[in-house]
């Protein structure tokens, strides 16, 4: 019987594809007890079949849509999501699985480490994570955000809750909002700090920029979305929340500690200047809750 079915959207990124699926041909779970299933978001060329690899395709749609479609046609009893830019480590299925047959329903989010550790924009970017996982999981027996590169759940479980949100095209945001819908549903969530993945997603100044802006750009949709639904307003976050994280590079003894927190501030700016854009091209779905929700979780969202 399949236990896990994973899952890994991609799009354009041939290389580091091929690094992610070697280091899950390495899981130290048994073999014939796990599938790999990638989803080609409209990749060109479109990729070629990988021995021992399930490979569908899709109209280019983002990677909610793609996981949703691996999901879709997974045999697992649970689903385990990472990118095509991280190399799970060998534990890493044995992790989960060690909780999930514990606590079946659970939604899980594992650790991810930086593997590019001498590209200062890629540190910066793991950084932000880190920061945001100490803040907003500090309660460990109430989480509340894991990223999509590093997630299990139950398969039964996830269809339930309704998947991610396919109407958040960018890779930014769809973690957060599944994430928010699952607790508002009263499901709980459980952090597995020993399943790791490597993350390898190389940044120049400009790739930062933009992803952090993209990052901005999601939490906006995730705004609207969730003040359709009844959420309520999301106050903007404490001033010892953005002087915490300026902080932060030097309370973990990173490398460069002010490069790295310069680069957490000009993140932030790309982040706000994001929501922005996105609102100001949306006007017909800026309610009043919308409108208000400048603050807070603009920054919180995927690390892919």
């Amino acid at each position: 019987m399949i236990q896990f079915s994973v899952i890994v959207p991609t799009h354009n990124r041939p290389g580091q594809l091929r690094e992610c699926l070697a280091a899950l041909a390495r899981q130290d779970f048994p073999k014939d007890q796990f599938e790999v299933i990638v989803v080609d978001d409209g990749g060109e060329p479109s990729l070629r079949p990988e021995p021992g690899v399930r490979l569908l395709r899709q109209s280019h749609s983002g990677p909610a849509a793609a996981r949703n479609t691996g999901a879709a046609n997974a045999c697992g009893r649970w689903l385990a999501f990472t990118d095509d830019d991280c190399q799970p480590e060998e534990h890493w299925l044995t992790a989960f699985a060690r909780r999930m047959k514990e606590h079946p329903e659970h939604l899980f989010g594992g650790a991810a480490e930086n593997i590019l550790t001498r590209n200062t924009y890629s540190a910066a970017s793991q950084q932000l994570i880190s920061y945001l996982f100490s803040y907003y999981n500090a309660n460990v027996r109430r989480p509340q955000f894991f990223t999509s590169n590093n997630m299990a759940v139950g398969a039964a479980m996830f269809r339930a809750v309704g998947g991610f949100d396919a109407n958040l095209p960018r890779a930014a945001a769809e973690d957060r909002e599944l994430c928010d819908r699952w607790l508002r549903q009263q499901r709980p969530m459980t952090f597995a700090p020993d399943a790791i993945v490597r993350h390898s997603r190389g940044l120049t100044l400009r790739k930062f920029w933009r992803q952090h802006l993209n990052y901005g750009r999601g939490a906006f949709h995730y705004h609207a979305v969730r003040a359709r639904r009844g959420s309520g307003l999301i106050r903007i976050e404490p001033w010892r929340f953005y002087a915490n994280l300026l902080r932060y590079p030097f309370t973990v003894a990173a490398p460069r500690p002010l490069r790295q927190a310069m680069l957490l501030a000009i993140a932030q700016g790309a982040n706000a200047f994001g929501y922005f854009i996105e609102r100001s091209c949306y006007p017909l779905v800026r309610p009043r809750e919308i409108q208000r929700n400048v603050g807070k979780d603009s920054h919180k969202s995927s690390a892919s």
